[in-house]
């Protein structure tokens, strides 16, 4: 039998058709590292020895740490090279996840989930990286696909950790994500091809040093807010903190010549607004799988609970990530049809219509996990159009940095849902075998909130600008491209 030698021509053909869901697995492989810890939380002082404090440091040191590399990512990405940084970030990740896969020491596994935290900024490198790779027929599905990756990953990130943890050692997770992020990080290194759209200057560090510290002030008081005490005199100062620091900075980023964010731009209608519908769409989005997972876990003895174990906690949230998988090419097509500020408030509308159906009934599974399909159908709508949305709007030299800026106001949607939904909960409680159980109105109360941020959402959709016409200086325009040698032996290919 003779070998056929593949040649550059067809392996650059099928790195090309790889490329989109080689970065798809990037966004869920992101999406389970943040989520896999979840099922542990509870064993994990004992299995740490460390306090409960201590332990929830694991889910904060991830948050606080993607939520500043994002948009600093996301503009080395935009200097640099997208895919230099993209590899950087899921690189960083992997060691991560190798980290707490090799020790049981709470000062290690804090520092290392802090690592896996640079893995948040892989979608907005990747839509970036489509943007400039996929001609603009193909653009509109695949950055939906990347958008939704978020939520796909976390419903699979949950019974997956659920079913590791019930039946393996606890560090067979993160053994798993390991292996996972390697092969996510060879897959990226061999079929994304490095963009030629640069934004050439130089890095504004200050700016970065900033944000970083403006957003560790106001982040860290709304992550514990709660344990701490919302009238304390840490969260207070930590708040005010934030409000002084950001206010410099912003000062600084107008002055600067090369800014990290440009907030001019930014302040625009066509950027402003997608913004402000992501931080509500990540609030509205949050809620859903928040509450339901612990809505279903409540004893039966509650008299709405159903008393399930983690693993079918898991199973009942599965769907959403099927949903959202699915639905992502409709999404597009919907955009393409009709404009993607439709399709998010679209997106918004039917994330509230979701929460009056949990409203309605949150007693029996079927309806429980109705409700949550209808929130996830929603929330694929409108992350899909976020991302298209910030696209059509900024220069294409800005695109990473937009569109990292875009993902943080999520993130930051999500951790103020996780204080407000906390903070309801709290005072709607009732006491059960000598524990505080929250209550079915407590539950519902949260829904309502949740639906209601929706709605403000869909009213920030509709105030968007429509799309610019052809001759908008921010239209999306693609530069013009010449072969470029690029990874090992191959060349990119002129459309």
């Amino acid at each position: 039998m003779k070998l056929v030698p593949i040649s550059s021509a067809d392996s650059a053909g099928i790195c090309a058709r790889l490329t989109v869901p080689v970065l798809a697995f990037g966004g869920i492989l992101m999406a389970i590292t943040q989520t896999v810890v979840v099922p542990l939380l509870p064993d994990l002082p004992r299995l740490t020895g460390s306090s409960p404090g201590a332990v929830s440091w694991l889910v904060t040191a991830t948050l606080l740490a993607g939520a500043v590399l994002t948009p600093v990512l996301g503009r080395a990405g935009d200097m640099y090279g997208k895919r230099r940084v993209l590899l950087a970030a899921l690189g960083l990740m992997t060691v991560g996840s190798t980290l707490c896969a090799l020790t049981s020491d709470i000062r290690l596994l804090i520092a290392a989930r802090a690592l896996q935290g640079a893995a948040a900024a892989v979608v907005p490198l990747s839509i970036s990286i489509l943007r400039d790779e996929l001609p603009p027929e193909r653009t509109g599905s695949a950055v939906a696909l990347m958008s939704s990756t978020v939520g796909i990953g976390a419903a699979l990130g949950l019974p997956l950790a659920a079913l590791i943890v019930q039946y393996a050692d606890w560090h067979a997770m993160f053994w798993a994500t390991s292996a996972l992020g390697a092969i996510g990080l060879a897959l990226a290194w061999w079929t994304v091809r490095e963009s030629p759209v640069r934004s050439p200057g130089r890095f504004d560090t200050w700016g970065a040093l900033g944000l970083a510290a403006g957003l560790v002030c106001l982040l860290l008081a709304v992550s514990q807010g709660g344990q701490w005490g919302w009238g304390s005199a840490p969260v207070l100062g930590l708040f005010g903190g934030a409000v002084v620091v950001l206010a410099v900075w912003c000062r600084q980023q107008l002055r600067s010549k090369q800014p990290l964010v440009d907030l001019r731009l930014a302040a625009g209608r066509r950027v402003a607004l997608p913004h402000v519908a992501a931080l509500l769409a990540g609030f509205a989005f949050y809620a859903n799988s928040l509450v339901t997972a612990q809505l279903v876990q409540a004893p039966v003895a509650s008299g709405y609970g159903l008393g399930l174990s983690i693993v079918a906690t898991g199973l009942c949230l599965l769907p959403n990530g099927v949903i959202m998988l699915v639905l992502s090419p409709v999404s597009a097509r919907v955009s393409t049809a009709y404009g993607a500020r439709v399709t998010l408030a679209i997106g918004a509308g039917v994330i509230a219509l979701g929460y009056v159906v949990r409203i309605v009934d949150s007693r029996h599974l079927w309806v429980i996990i109705l409700g949550a399909a209808v929130v996830s159908v929603g929330t694929t709508f409108a992350y899909s159009a976020l991302p298209t949305l910030i696209l059509r709007a900024v220069p294409l030299a800005q695109t990473a940095s937009a569109n990292g800026v875009n993902v943080l106001m999520r993130t930051i949607g999500q951790s103020v849902c996780s204080a407000a939904v906390a903070a309801v909960l709290v005072r709607h409680t009732t006491v059960l075998d000598g524990v505080h159980v929250p209550t079915l109105p407590g539950y519902r109360l949260a829904f309502a909130m949740a639906g209601t941020v929706a709605l403000v959402a869909c009213a920030a959709a509709v105030a968007i600008p429509s799309d610019p016409s052809p001759d908008d200086p921010a239209a999306d325009r693609r530069p013009a491209r010449t072969p470029a040698r690029d990874g090992p032996g191959r060349k990119k290919l002129t459309p």
